[in-house]
């Protein structure tokens, strides 16, 4: 409550803390938290490593662990930090999955419209990709917090932050046919009234639900790149780069609290700067 963490984190940060129970039990080490030492943490460093864990993974259950003992110590429970001098991998910058604008098209295009789903899932893709949202923000968003007059929706992202992004016709009409056409007809549970998307029995999607169904439509392009609805919105942050936007423009509608991790696109804006000069540039044929 005190860092304003949405649940997805809190979640997260809990599964941290438990990975660190497990290793104790199967250590065979009885142990309270006010008496867990750096040589611990080191060890069970040691141990998540030998699982095969990557170093990415690792940095975040560190992270988890010192966010867990600063609490017992704001709380006085333990008078030193074990975490102090825990030292994080050190993790290169990955390149995230992107598909191309045919790719996206083809996902698209993939969709059986002649059920209510289909119609459905079209809504749900052209959103994502529209509008860059991740899949907690699709799945949270309501009908009061689309402003399409203005060409807006409102969503609320991480450590439940508002923003106002921008909404494109496309993404606008597919959801009002879907609101219109679909969600009209079904029956909806009580609490989940200003829920954009529903499932059949008139609740909210889960995330895993979002995952399934592109997991669903790649399978059946036979796709082979990983692809999880943060792709889509990679994919839109990635597009846009190399349209030409601006990055602040970006940072701003993907709900980024640091330019830095909207820098990452322009990596990949560089590649594709770097492939037109070879392809067109007369001095490179």
């Amino acid at each position: 409550m005190e860092k304003s963490l949405s649940s997805n984190s809190v979640e997260a940060y809990l599964h941290d803390v438990e990975k660190l129970c497990q290793y104790l039990e199967i250590a065979q080490i009885e142990i309270v938290p006010e008496n867990i030492d750096h040589q611990n943490l080191l060890n069970f460093l040691k141990w998540i490593t030998e699982l095969g864990m990557t170093s990415r993974s690792q940095a975040r259950i560190i992270s988890g662990l010192k966010g867990f003992f600063k609490y017992l110590l704001l709380e006085n429970i333990i008078r030193k930090d074990p975490t102090d001098l825990l030292e994080s991998p050190k993790i290169g910058r990955k390149l995230p999955t992107v598909l191309s604008i045919e790719e996206i098209d083809s996902i698209i295009g993939a969709i059986d419209l002649s059920t209510p789903q289909g119609k459905r899932n079209k809504a749900i893709i052209e959103t994502i990709y529209g509008c860059g949202l991740r899949v907690s923000e699709l799945v949270d968003l309501k009908i009061s917090n689309l402003f399409f007059d203005d060409g807006f929706i409102k969503v609320v992202g991480k450590g439940d932050k508002e923003r106002l992004v921008p909404i494109g016709h496309i993404a606008q009409s597919e959801i009002q046919f879907y609101l219109s056409d679909i969600r009209n007809h079904i029956i909806i549970k009580h609490g989940n009234e200003d829920i954009v998307f529903l499932n059949r029995q008139g609740a909210k999607l889960t995330r895993v639900m979002i995952f399934t169904i592109i997991k669903q439509l790649t399978k059946k392009l036979g796709i082979k790149k990983t692809i999880s609805p943060h792709t889509l919105r990679h994919s839109f942050a990635t597009h846009l780069v190399e349209g030409g936007a601006d990055l602040r423009a970006v940072q701003e509608m993907l709900g980024h609290e640091s330019i830095t991790t909207t820098e990452i696109y322009t990596h990949l804006d560089r590649d594709f700067l770097r492939s037109t000069i070879i392809q067109f540039h007369p001095r490179s044929k």
